[in-house]
């Protein structure tokens, strides 16, 4: 089991390796204990948005409304609490919307029959925008609600609680994708939705439940997000389509569908953290970073064309 896990992710565990070794070198602070833990942190965020992101990929889809949705999730949640209402009646409410919107993407995708980019791409502004109007474009802080900072600032068994979390959602979508029969119809449709559809298998129904999974993944990021600012802002979160999808990428989902595992998209969110942790280090300017971000998804997909092209040969 050990050496099969090895052999499967050899390449990009590699990578991650050779990426900390080098890191390591250009800062003097990456191993502390303090960094190791903030690069654990920041990856749990965008690693369980990823995860919701890989079920849409291993479509041979995409939602590019992620990030919004995360914002808007955030923003429900902090408006709710700050106005009164009980924590234990916000959180679910905060994360039904955001499976709302997934269930509004997958819903329009497959009635439609309109490509996911463009469906999720107009959903990114429609999301965004509602988290403008319901916030005025302002930021909503909340400060003094235990049960809200617990999620990202408390600790269980002297573990941070983001890890807990991250552990979890680990777990449950990996159990989902390899253990149950829903996984498999997912992997199935990816492949190759035609025969999936003349074996028996509802494709609209798992393209909408695949894409009301990637919207809780974000609602659950969304809440982690806001419980680690002390607040919601609506512009939150924007750009974290592209780290979710790079991770999903570089960790092996192609993005033609039907191929791609949680773990790895694990493994692409630590690359992902480690390389914005070095360059925060070594106060390498922001918009240098978001081109070094790019460059490695252009990377990470070029060499997933060269597998399928090998593949098809």
């Amino acid at each position: 089991m050990i050496k099969g896990f090895f052999r499967e992710y050899a390449g990009i565990l590699g990578g991650l390796l050779i990426l900390c070794l080098v890191s390591s070198f250009l800062s003097e602070y990456f191993w502390s204990v303090n960094n190791v833990t903030n690069i654990v942190l920041q990856t749990s965020i965008v690693a369980i948005v990823a995860f919701g992101m890989t079920y849409a990929i291993l479509l041979a889809g995409i939602d590019l409304s992620v990030g919004s949705i995360v914002a808007l999730t955030g923003l429900v949640l902090v408006i709710g609490l700050t106005n009164g209402l009980p924590f234990s009646l916000m959180l679910p409410i905060a994360l039904l919307v955001a499976v709302f919107c997934g269930f509004s993407n997958g819903l329009i995708t497959t009635w439609l029959g309109v490509h996911p980019f463009i469906v999720t791409m107009s959903f990114m502004g429609i999301w965004r925008g509602v988290a403008m109007l319901t916030s005025d474009g302002q930021a909503v802080s909340l400060y003094d609600n235990a049960p809200f900072e617990y999620i990202f600032n408390g600790y269980l068994f002297g573990i941070p609680f983001p890890i807990i979390i991250l552990l979890s959602m680990i777990a449950l979508n990996h159990f989902v994708l390899s253990k149950t029969t829903f996984g498999r119809r997912v992997y199935i449709v990816g492949g190759n939705p035609e025969a999936a559809a003349y074996s028996g298998i509802n494709v609209s129904k798992t393209t909408i439940y695949s894409y009301m999974i990637t919207g809780l993944m974000a609602g659950v990021g969304g809440v982690m997000l806001a419980s680690r600012m002390f607040s919601a802002q609506p512009t939150a979160a924007n750009g974290m389509e592209l780290d979710a999808i790079a991770a999903c990428v570089l960790g092996g989902t192609s993005l033609t569908g039907g191929r791609g595992t949680i773990i790895g998209t694990l493994i692409g969110a630590l690359i992902i953290a480690v390389l914005s942790n070095v360059m925060s280090l070594m106060n390498v300017d922001f918009f240098v970073s978001l081109i070094v971000k790019g460059v490695v998804i252009l990377i990470a997909v070029g060499i997933d064309v060269y597998k399928n092209k090998r593949k098809a040969a």
